[in-house]
C-alpha cells in the first residue's frame, strides 16, 4: 500500500522541491498537492510539535489529528517532552506520545509512518532531541506553521506569519483541501484552544478579522468556550501561584529608563516551589502590565543552559532581539531563545543590551 500510495510522488521527493506559500498571493497548487497527498485513505500519520509544547501546538495537533482520523487515517501525536497539566483535559482520545519517555516506540513508529506532519515550528532544532529523526525521515514531510523564515526541511511547507496561530492556519488549510466536513466537536475544541492561547485570550496577534471568523465557525460545533478558558487559565496549583508571587515580589527588576523589565528564576527556586511543566507559562507577560513598560524578559535556569522568553508591546521586534543575542526567534511581540552563560551572566548581558536599544525602546509606539 505504501508503494502504491506514493509512487507518483517519487520524482517530487527525489528533487527535494520545497513548496512555500502565502495564502493571499498563491493559487491552489500547494493545496492540490496536499489534497492529493492526504487524500489516500488509511495512511499512517505522525503529527509532531515543538519542544515544550504550548496550547497552540497541542491544540493544532489534536485538532488536525481528529480531522485526519475522521477522514480515515491512523493518527498518533508525538511531543518531544512533557507538557503542562492544564493542556491534558481535552475530550479527544488521540494517543499522544512523549518522545523523552517513549523513544524506542517512536523510532519504530517512524519506520511505519507514511506522512510526517510538523506543527507550530519552523526549523527542526525546535523539536529538540527529535531533530535528527525529523531530518532522517525520508517519506513526505508536511509543515504547517505561522512563524517567520521556515528553514525548508519539509517537502510541503505551508507557512503564513499573518495568522494568529497555527491552529487558525490549520482550519484554513483543512477548508482548502476539502476536509472541513470532518471537523468534529473534539477538533473544534482543540483548535479554539490553540487560537485562544496564542492570542492571549484574544488580546494580541488579532489585527485581522480572520481569528474571529474561525472562532465563530468553530463555535458552531457547540464547544463550551467558558469551560475551555477555565481549564487553561483557572487550573493552577497552589505552588505555581506562590512561585508567581515570589517572582513578582523578589525577582522582577524594572528599568523605567528603558521601558523594560526582567524576571529571572534559578533551578533552586523552581525546586523550592515544586516546579511542574508549564508552571512559569505566562510569567513573562506580567511586567507588560506596568505602565509604560514595552519590553519584558524571563530567564529560567536549566541544567545546561538558560531559557529566555521575550515579550513586547507595539513595534519593538523581540524576535530580532532574540535572534541577534540569544540564538532564538519567534514573532515580533513574542519570542524565545537561550543562553549558554550562567543565569547571572545572562541577566547581566540582557541589562547591558538595553543600553544599545535605548532609543528604539523610547520611540516604541504602542
Amino acid at each position: 500500500m505504501r508503494k502504491d500510495a506514493f509512487a507518483r510522488d517519487a520524482d517530487f521527493l527525489s528533487l527535494s522541491i520545497q513548496i512555500f506559500m502565502v495564502l493571499k498571493n498563491t493559487g491552489n497548487e500547494i493545496f492540490n498537492s496536499l489534497k492529493e497527498l492526504l487524500g489516500q485513505k488509511h495512511q499512517k500519520m505522525l503529527l509532531v510539535t515543538h519542544e515544550n509544547p504550548d496550547g497552540d501546538a497541542i491544540g493544532s495537533a489534536i485538532g488536525l489529528g481528529e480531522i485526519l482520523r475522521n477522514f480515515g487515517h491512523e493518527v498518533i501525536i508525538v511531543v518531544p517532552n512533557d507538557y503542562p497539566a492544564f493542556l491534558q483535559w481535552f475530550s479527544s482520545d488521540l494517543e499522544i506520545l512523549i518522545y523523552e519517555r517513549k523513544k524506542n516506540q517512536v523510532k519504530s513508529l517512524l519506520k511505519e509512518t507514511d506522512v510526517l506532519i510538523c506543527l507550530d515550528f519552523n526549523e527542526p532544532k525546535r523539536a529538540a532531541k527529535m531533530e535528527k529523526k525529523l531530518l532522517e525521515f525520508s517519506k513526505p514531510k508536511v509543515l504547517i506553521d505561522h512563524h517567520p523564515n521556515p528553514s525548508g526541511f519539509c517537502d510541503y511547507s505551508i507557512s503564513e506569519t499573518e495568522f494568529s496561530s497555527t491552529a487558525e492556519l490549520v482550519f484554513e488549510v483543512v477548508k482548502k483541501i476539502g476536509l472541513k466536513d470532518y471537523i468534529n466537536y473534539n477538533a473544534a475544541e482543540a483548535l479554539f484552544t490553540g487560537i485562544m492561547t496564542d492570542t492571549g485570550s484574544f488580546s494580541h496577534n488579532i489585527s485581522r478579522p480572520g481569528p474571529f471568523s474561525v472562532v465563530s465557525s468553530l463555535m458552531e460545533w457547540g464547544i463550551d468556550t467558558d469551560k475551555i478558558h477555565a481549564a487553561i487559565y483557572h487550573n493552577f496549583s497552589e505552588n505555581r501561584m506562590k512561585l508567581l508571587g515570589h517572582c513578582l515580589g523578589q525577582k522582577m527588576e524594572v528599568f523605567p529608563e528603558f521601558r523594560s523589565a526582567i524576571i529571572w528564576i534559578s533551578q533552586k527556586e523552581l525546586e523550592d516551589y515544586d516546579f511542574q511543566p508549564g508552571d512559569t507559562e505566562g510569567f513573562v507577560n506580567y511586567p507588560l502590565s506596568i505602565n509604560n513598560i514595552v519590553f519584558s524578559a524571563l530567564f529560567i535556569e536549566k541544567k545546561d543552559h538558560v531559557k529566555a522568553s521575550f515579550r513586547s508591546k507595539g513595534n519593538f521586534p523581540v524576535n530580532e532581539f532574540s535572534r541577534d543575542h540569544f540564538s532564538g526567534g519567534g514573532h515580533r511581540n513574542a519570542a524565545g531563545g537561550e543562553s549558554k552563560l550562567s543565569l547571572e551572566e545572562s541577566v547581566e548581558k540582557f541589562k547591558q543590551l538595553l543600553k544599545q536599544y535605548e532609543h528604539q525602546l523610547k520611540e516604541t509606539i504602542i
